[in-house]
């Protein structure tokens, strides 16, 4: 048995389906397509994958919004193709999460169809939130049941025929669950049994702080504060310590990540009790501005208060992390520089890391999609004002020097810019100075230093606006400013991000020095 569980250090890529790699033709990445790139996703040396969503869905909100929770979309395979893949990255020795959706349902979902036909308070309607309207006289005019708003845009209830108002905190096709409803808790745990019997190694959590809501549902101010009528109910815990329960009836160990946006880390701490989920994601290292004070900050905080620390600087909601670092700066060479020095620093750091599908290749955000290409409700729901995820979702360049380099066969359901030629797979494969050899030489590394470092780090003085600290005989260093500063003692560099310049770390560079 393993003395420290696979997922407290692993290296987790995340896999967004409909835009990895497309095996059967139609534009749009598919069990088949992962299944038939496992070899470059061992070879790039990741512990894990998590799958994004693929089970039956309208894809309201590409596949967030679940009609069917044991099956899976004919746009991405078959249960079979499932097995088979799950098999393949086994014999590979790649693990295997899946994204749970808990917090809401399609509304295709044959339990919201019942709803709608049953009257106001029946069973039906109780496994959902619906709710009377309320007085526009004594309200100001507002007619839904609070000042409740979608995440995605606009009020967060939709009214039915017969009066009534189902709340959904996404987009009117993804219901919220009643999570007070003992059915609806059953029914998850049997949800969580089908694949943990298929063998799947673990779930990703979506919305994981917002399955309780507040007796009532007061109105709210907004954001994220320890009084939201919304998000991080003290309730909410009592979920994940009944998942922990069954999780933990099962050879492997199991794993669970929830998908925690909160307050503080101490709010976030909460959900990785010894009792409840293995892991949350940390986002706010993925929040932090390039800069060394900023950085310092959220290591700090998190390895104060995270007993299993998490770290990510991307994934399929967010810009881009070479984009975002890039932002301000007029050398173009800055973002693709910081995201290759970010990654080391993050991977030096004790906990596991998240990786998303793309950022190995140092792909930027897509800014420039035709609207008319656009498929984010974000987008649509707010008149075309906020761009929303597309960006950062576009389908991988494989191969080959135009679109939809090597992708698939039939295009690719988002336009890929034409200046990605240099940047596929099989470009930066052959050549040792590229993003991609960057990433293996990183995660080689780390696997080699793996179990000989403490899980404590200690900081070193640093001049500038760089980042020094020591993890046993690693010594990790990241400048953050624009003048280089000198590096600390050490007996040889390990690895760097960049060219050093002799015995100094230039700016937007990092390194680990190893001291034998």
């Amino acid at each position: 048995m393993e003395s420290t569980p696979w997922w407290h250090d692993a290296v987790v890529y995340e896999i967004y389906v409909r835009s990895f790699a497309d095996g059967s033709g139609d534009g749009i990445g598919d069990l088949a397509g992962i299944r038939s790139r496992l070899p470059y996703l061992a070879e790039l040396g990741v512990d894990a994958v998590w799958l994004t969503p693929f089970y039956p869905s309208p894809m309201a909100d590409g596949g967030y919004d679940v009609a069917d929770y044991r099956d899976v979309d004919p746009l991405f395979g078959t249960l079979d193709e499932f097995d088979a893949l799950m098999a393949d990255a086994h014999a590979h020795g790649v693990r295997l999460m899946i994204d749970i959706v808990p917090n809401h349902s399609s509304s295709a979902h044959p339990w919201f169809q019942k709803a709608l036909a049953s009257p106001p308070g029946s069973p039906e309607r109780d496994r959902y939130m619906f709710r009377d309207g309320a007085d526009p006289a004594i309200t100001g005019g507002r007619r839904e049941p609070n000042n409740w708003l979608s995440t995605f845009g606009g009020p967060a209830w939709t009214q039915v025929p017969d009066g009534q108002w189902y709340l959904h905190l996404f987009a009117p096709q993804q219901p919220d669950f009643n999570w007070r409803n003992p059915e609806v808790r059953e029914e998850f745990r049997d949800i969580l049994r089908f694949w943990l019997d298929r063998g799947v190694d673990g779930f990703r959590i979506d919305v994981a702080m917002g399955l309780i809501k507040a007796e009532g549902l007061p109105d709210t101010e907004p954001g994220f504060n320890e009084s939201s009528p919304i998000w991080s109910r003290p309730e909410v815990h009592e979920i994940y310590r009944d998942w922990r329960r069954l999780l933990d009836t099962y050879p492997g160990p199991r794993a669970a990540v929830g998908e925690v946006w909160t307050y503080s880390a101490d709010d976030l701490a909460l959900y990785v009790r010894p009792d409840e989920l293995h892991q949350s994601f940390n986002f706010a290292w993925l929040e932090a501005p390039w800069s060394a004070t900023a950085f310092r900050k959220v290591i700090d905080d998190t390895l104060r208060a995270m007993p299993a620390p998490t770290w990510v600087l991307s994934n399929h909601d967010v810009v881009r992390h070479v984009t975002r670092y890039g932002e301000g700066s007029l050398d173009p060479s800055a973002g693709p520089a910081r995201g290759r020095a970010a990654l080391l620093t993050m991977l030096a750091l004790p906990g596991s890391a998240y990786l998303y599908q793309g950022e190995e290749l140092g792909l930027p955000e897509v800014k420039d999609l035709p609207p008319e290409a656009r498929q984010d409700p974000i987008f649509t729901r707010s008149g075309g004002e906020i761009l929303g995820r597309d960006g950062c979702r576009v389908p991988l360049p494989w191969s080959g020097t135009a679109p939809p380099y090597g992708f698939g066969e039939g295009g690719s359901w988002l336009p890929q810019p034409a200046d990605w030629a240099e940047l596929t797979a099989e470009r930066q494969a052959a050549d040792p100075s590229s993003t991609l050899w960057f990433y293996r030489r990183a995660l080689a590394a780390r696997k080699e230093l793996r179990g000989t470092l403490p899980g404590t780090i200690a900081w070193a003085d640093a001049p500038g606006d760089a980042l020094f600290f020591r993890r046993g005989r690693l010594t990790a260093v990241i400048n953050c400013g624009e003048e280089a500063v000198p590096l600390p003692p050490h007996e040889r560099v390990l690895l760097s991000s960049g060219p050093l310049d002799g015995t100094d770390l230039p700016p937007d560079t990092a390194a680990w020095l190893l001291d034998d």
